[in-house]
């Protein structure tokens, strides 16, 4: 996929846009406050790290993809639509001009399909600089509006969590089970996630959940799309202007909130040669699926151990360098890469066909969009893409049903109890963003 040239001179052409076009106004503006405490009721959706990001507003254009081949079927309509889009951006960031947020399942065989949703109206924060965009479908160029601050949302109240798909102790055999397999030699590594459903006394209302994940969490990547919400700690790739990065998690130990033993942790789990093998794993199916659209890339030698509130991972950020384009002859956009890099071993395993085979053999549920990509993209095809982890979705028929998800690497050192309490520490974040 790449984006065509772009109509983006100070006024809008005199010629009629194509039929069905989107014409989009990015402005400044001065600092309208948190963005996450811009979103009015209603459609919203979301990608916010330590304050700055994006938040849409209603829905200009939305875009129902199916789940085989959902990646290349976001790339061709946006390709398609930001071909013809005809802009004004006086900011030119990435993230200006017409925007398209997305999500899509993890399986080709899930029920769920993926979405490209362009909203009314985006707020945007980056390095000092707000901007507005509005967007529409028509002949006239629109007047953006930053939304202001509305009033605080309220809580679901009580909150009553059943199991998913599996118990503890059958998701505990599950692993045994896959820890069976890898031993036998038949893959290296395979992710079993879990689900767990939660009955809310009210209606949940999603700014409720963003304002705790992105108040407990600043350090993740904090997003709504659609009705799936969390705050994921790994981004699957950003590209902008040519530089690509993607930073990889594997390998998980749980905090104890006392910080020199947290410490003592830290440094086990950079010396644990399971998490090593896991992470090694990870890096290097990211390492290689980059390969193939970069020219230069730069590979740690070493994982660096990331702290979060609940939990500490083993991280690399794998950086790369796109070739410069040939004249005329746009590279390769942000849905490039991801098609290129899901499922990455970080959320399926190692062989990727192997372990994903286990898994619709083992895990007994559709994982649904739950590690499957979600971020952005703009008309460049710059945009910030991640895993969807720590997150839950939200029953679109009953408000007060929504569904968590969290999953674990296994190898063939993993222990089931000691990664079903692993996959309880992940559900941390989005059980106490409920309440």
């Amino acid at each position: 996929m790449s984006t065509g040239s772009l109509a983006s001179e100070p006024d809008v052409p005199a010629a009629p846009p194509h039929p069905g076009a989107l014409v989009s106004r990015t402005v400044e503006i001065p600092d309208p406050g948190p963005l996450l405490c811009l979103l009015p009721p209603g459609a919203v959706q979301a990608w916010v790290r330590r304050g700055e990001g994006l938040v849409g507003v209603g829905e200009c254009l939305r875009i129902d993809l199916p789940s085989a081949g959902s990646v290349r079927a976001a790339a061709r309509a946006w390709s398609e639509l930001a071909r013809h889009a005809v802009v004004r951006d006086e900011v030119r960031l990435p993230g200006t001009g017409p925007v398209a947020f997305l999500s899509l399942p993890f399986s080709p065989g899930s029920a769920a399909g993926g979405v490209l949703v362009v909203p009314q109206t985006i707020v945007g924060h980056r390095g000092g600089r707000w901007w507005v965009t509005s967007t529409t479908q028509g002949d006239e160029l629109p007047s953006p509006a930053a939304p202001r601050a509305g009033e605080v949302p309220d809580g679901p109240g009580t909150v009553r969590y059943s199991d998913g798909a599996r118990s503890g102790p059958q998701w505990m055999s599950a692993v045994a089970e896959a820890v069976s397999r890898i031993t036998a030699g038949e893959l290296d590594k395979v992710v079993l996630a879990r689900d767990l459903d939660a009955l809310t006394e009210q209606p949940v209302d999603l700014r409720w959940v963003l304002a705790r994940l992105g108040e407990g969490y600043p350090s993740c990547w904090t997003f709504t799309v659609d009705g799936l919400v969390g705050a994921t700690p790994e981004l699957l790739v950003r590209s902008e202007r040519g530089l690509v990065t993607s930073r990889v998690l594997a390998g998980t130990i749980r905090r104890t909130g006392d910080d020199e033993h947290d410490l003592a942790l830290a440094a086990s789990l950079a010396r644990s040669s399971k998490d090593l093998e896991e992470h090694e794993y990870a890096v290097r199916s990211v390492a290689d699926a980059l390969a193939r659209h970069c020219a230069g890339m730069n590979l740690p030698e070493a994982p660096f151990v990331l702290h979060l509130p609940n939990v500490m991972h083993l991280a690399t950020d794998v950086t790369g360098v796109l070739p410069r384009p040939e004249a005329g002859t746009p590279g390769p956009s942000v849905l490039d890469l991801v098609e290129t890099l899901h499922p990455s071993a970080a959320v399926c395993g190692t062989p990727t066909a192997l372990a994903a085979d286990l898994i619709d053999e083992l895990e007994g549920m559709d994982r649904d969009r739950y590690a499957g990509p979600v971020g952005w993209v703009d008309a460049h095809g710059d945009g910030e893409v991640g895993i969807a982890l720590r997150s839950a979705r939200l029953d679109v028929e009953n408000p007060c049903r929504i569904r968590l998800f969290a999953g674990c690497g296994i190898v063939a050192g993993s222990d089931p109890e000691a990664e079903l309490a692993e996959s309880d520490a992940k559900l941390v974040p989005m059980r106490d963003a409920l309440g």
